[in-house]
């Protein structure tokens, strides 16, 4: 039986996106608790595998618990870039142990803002008609079949991020093709997740691995799932509410699994399992991801609040069904549709500001002294600044040259409080909120100083 048409599954989404990072972060949270005896070979976390002939790391616990018995993970690199990151999630799902090209059942796009410390996952059908690079129009899970068969440099994973690329018109920074087999040895090696079941369940028609049926019944209550009946549960629709319920429970999932998975007393279950957690996630898991920005990307992303967190589906608001000349059921994208969401899911934060209308009166009862410093080759660039904040009615004092020319973007620093002024300066001179800053004695009389960069022209 084939696997629905929406088989992108939240749950998958988030799900994989926290098994490929948070496994990470735990995974390396577990070898830093670990010791390896003296006897016992260097374990690899590429391979997996120990130095051959000896035997596989052995946990010890002495000087790794806290007081109270708390296990304390080590500290994480942490993610420095501002700029948005987007991720390709592919679900490949393998049948009868398959072997060769296969298809991609799940396409999700998770977007990470680590300005405004949020994330979004945009789910994209599997049967979405679309343009392949050099292949022409054709089912968008066809990519990652057509760059296996063909061999193409980089595989499947290549194709369809080239595709989603170009469909979506965004970058996609970083790919991971992972088998649904990763999700279930996740959950599994963390010791299951709870879930508060609100209905019994019985779906006699749940597909298996082959082609045929695997029955599923599961208990109204609150109990704990093991990685394959948390799979079932998220991906049922036999429910009275079809998809609007299964769209519910995989959230349930997600935050179950998330839930669990930041979890301190869940490193115990997986200290023991440590090698086997890697080994699932380096058979189960292919990415261009190195192992240091995954780390990075991990700490980022478990610290998002799960309110900052935009679960999306391209579904019928999106897409309607067509039919093509030789038969195929297809997904066709409403295009001014769809760019209107790429727009709102990928668009730069919103600053929280104070009511525009109300500013020129702030900066008056604030009374900053503001300084403008050229930091730029840019000769007179400061005095022009200062000609064209007077006119704005800002209070600009000194004008001078930055301690360097080199500066690639404008820098506003306030020396004191004045939220007003800097925020109307943010919103004249257009500066990225990570570029201001707050000092202490500044060199000069002035309250807050602008240092222009290469990125500001007068208007």
């Amino acid at each position: 039986m084939k696997l629905p048409a929406w088989a992108l599954l939240l749950l998958l989404g988030a799900g994989l996106l926290l098994l490929f990072l948070s496994s990470l972060w735990l995974f390396r949270t577990i070898r830093g608790l670990a010791s390896i005896p003296d006897s016992a070979g260097e374990f690899n976390p590429t391979t997996g595998q120990t130095s051959p002939g000896q035997a596989a790391p052995q946990v010890q616990m002495g000087t790794s618990v806290a007081p109270g018995g708390q296990i304390a993970p080590i500290s994480l690199p942490t993610w420095s870039g501002t700029e948005r990151v987007n991720i390709l999630l592919l679900g490949v799902d393998l049948r009868c142990e398959e072997e060769g090209p296969t298809h991609s059942d799940t396409i999700i796009v998770a977007t990470i803002d680590p300005v405004s410390q949020s994330a979004a996952l945009l789910s994209l059908p599997r049967d979405l008609w679309v343009e392949i690079p050099n292949f022409g129009v054709n089912r968008i899970n066809q990519a990652y079949f057509l760059g296996q068969a063909y061999e193409l440099p980089g595989g499947g994973a290549a194709l369809a991020t080239d595709t989603v690329e170009a469909f979506l018109g965004i970058t996609i920074d970083y790919y991971a093709a992972v088998d649904f087999k990763a999700f279930v040895d996740f959950v599994d090696l963390m010791g299951g997740i709870v879930v508060d079941v609100p209905e019994r369940i019985e779906d006699p028609h749940y597909p298996d691995n082959c082609y045929g049926y695997d029955p599923f019944t599961i208990e109204a209550g609150k109990q704990r799932l093991d990685g394959a009946t948390a799979l079932k549960y998220a991906r049922t629709r036999i429910t009275f509410g079809g998809d609007v319920d299964r769209a519910g429970r995989q959230q349930q999932v997600i935050m179950a699994v998330r839930e669990q998975a930041t979890q301190l007393n869940t490193l115990p279950q997986l200290i023991l399992n440590a090698p086997q957690l890697w080994q699932s996630f380096q058979d189960n898991v292919d990415t261009d991801l190195e192992l240091n920005e995954a780390l990075q990307l991990a700490n980022l992303v478990r610290n998002i609040p799960a309110g900052s967190i935009h679960n999306v589906v391209l579904d019928y608001s999106y897409v309607y069904n067509d039919t093509t000349f030789d038969g195929q059921q297809v997904l066709v994208p409403l295009r001014e549709e769809v760019r209107a969401l790429r727009d709102e899911l990928f668009a730069p934060p919103v600053i929280p500001t104070p009511v525009i209308e109300a500013l020129p009166t702030v900066i008056t009862v604030e009374e900053a002294r503001v300084a403008v410093f050229n930091g730029t080759p840019t000769f007179g660039l400061a005095s022009d600044t200062r000609t064209y904040l007077l006119r704005q009615n800002v209070n600009v004092t000194e004008v001078g040259n930055a301690d360097s020319a080199t500066y690639t973007t404008t820098q506003i620093i306030d020396y004191g409080s004045h939220p007003g002024t800097v925020q109307y300066l943010v919103q004249l001179l257009n500066i990225p909120p990570l570029n201001v800053s707050t000092g202490t004695n500044p060199a000069g009389e002035f309250d807050i100083l602008v240092i222009l960069g290469k990125d500001w022209q007068v208007p």
